[in-house]
């Protein structure tokens, strides 16, 4: 059986404000290597949220995240960031991709930012390119390419690290229908193929045939 790599206990997220808006109220799940999970609910069930603090881009206000045996929560800012960039992978419904770099530089920032090299980094890149199909697009810009070839250069962005974790946040929200089971069906090829965790967060109820286990939310707590 397939260890946890990734375990949340008594997770509390609560944003001040004039009514102070108590987000998680007591998230406690696990999440076995090589699982594709879904997270689902609907907006404003507080499904993003718990992503961004399993993701560490946010902070809890309480409670433990533990991956693979090491409790995040505690981490300094700058110790998140550096487990962020070795273990995580992201991508989300705004591709995030900058107009000025080309599909390979994309994909090869975030090794050239841990210190490998430029020729490294590149031929990493150009390698998952391949691999989510891109291979002929690794010169483009994202002007130059349609919604569904922009969110692939992301998913390729977010794997050139061989992450832990893949965290997907609504990444088909900006995508019509046919582009968003390309998405959808290279997610569940990478988790079968790679044996990529993938944390998927979605509201649409036709994802869940491509998924292990669905994780449901509502008002902040798991149902």
């Amino acid at each position: 059986m397939e260890k946890d790599i990734i375990t949340v206990k008594n997770l509390h997220k609560t944003y001040s404000g004039e009514v102070p808006l108590h987000v998680l109220k007591g998230v406690s799940f696990s999440v076995k290597e090589g699982e594709f999970v879904a997270i689902m609910g609907r907006s404003g069930s507080g499904k993003s949220t718990l992503l961004h603090q399993l993701s560490l881009l946010d902070n809890a206000d309480e409670g433990e995240i533990i991956v693979e045996g090491q409790e995040l929560t505690a981490l300094s800012d700058s110790e998140k960031t550096k487990f962020r960039l070795q273990h995580f992978g992201y991508v989300f419904q705004e591709y995030a991709l900058l107009p000025g770099f080309s599909a390979e530089e994309a994909v090869s920032l975030p090794l050239i930012l841990q210190g490998c090299s430029i020729r490294e980094s590149k031929k990493r890149a150009r390698e998952i390119l391949e691999m989510v199909q891109l291979g002929d697009r690794i010169k483009h810009f994202p002007s130059e390419m349609s919604g569904g070839e922009q969110q692939r250069v992301a998913v390729a962005r977010a794997l050139v690290n061989n992450p832990k974790i893949l965290f997907a946040d609504e990444p088909c929200a900006n995508l019509d229908s046919e582009t968003s089971t390309v998405i959808l069906e290279l997610f569940r090829k990478l988790n079968k193929e790679l044996n990529q965790t993938v944390i998927l967060v979605t509201h649409e109820s036709e994802d869940e045939e491509y998924v292990d286990r669905v994780i449901h939310m509502k008002d902040g707590i798991l149902q």
